[in-house]
Formats: C-alpha cells, sequence, structure tokens
C-alpha cells in the first residue's frame, strides 16, 4: 500500500481561527467544513473524504511549523494534538526540526 502525504503548515498561525483556516485550504477540506474541533475530529475520521479515487491508499498528514502556536496557545495546542490522536481515516504526523 502506498501513502499519500499531505502537509499542514502551520507557520504563521496565531489562533485558532487561524489554524482552522489553515486546516481547510492545507487539507483541502469541503466547503462544509465547520471550523471548530468538532468538526475538524468529524473530517479528519471521515474515511470518505480521504480514499483516493477508489485506491486504497493510506493518507499521512504532516504538520510543520507547529511549534510556535503550541508554545503561544498550549491549551488549544493540547486541544489540537487529541483531535489529531483520535483521527480514524488519517495519519498526523509532527515534524521535528526548524526546518521541518
Amino acid at each position: 500500500m502506498t501513502a499519500r502525504v499531505v502537509t499542514l503548515d502551520l507557520d504563521g498561525v496565531t489562533d485558532k481561527a487561524g489554524l482552522m483556516d489553515r486546516c481547510a485550504r492545507d487539507l483541502r477540506l469541503p466547503d462544509w467544513f465547520g471550523r471548530n474541533w468538532d468538526a475538524l475530529a468529524d473530517v479528519l475520521s471521515d474515511p470518505d473524504l480521504w480514499s483516493g479515487d477508489g485506491v486504497e491508499e493510506e493518507t499521512v498528514v504532516v504538520v510543520r511549523h507547529w511549534d510556535r502556536y503550541a508554545e503561544a496557545w498550549p491549551d488549544e495546542w493540547a486541544t489540537a494534538r487529541e483531535v489529531f490522536a483520535q483521527a480514524s481515516a488519517l495519519t498526523v504526523a509532527l515534524a521535528l526540526g526548524g526546518s521541518s
């Protein structure tokens, strides 16, 4: 099985609204995405959104430049990490290092 890799780049994100907007843009979420934690959990666990043209393919989301957001908003970041960890339709990985 091959993996499709999608990058979620949080560079410049300064608040929850920005995080939700970046998720919508980088992950190409549907227009109906509600831009809240429950809606994010729902889309990350919806296998129909992540299947590739009927081909079984794992989707891996690599989150880059998350550290500044995590430092500025630790409670929101904890919620985001929980949502990412519970995603059942894809795998979410945090990129480490300054240039990752």
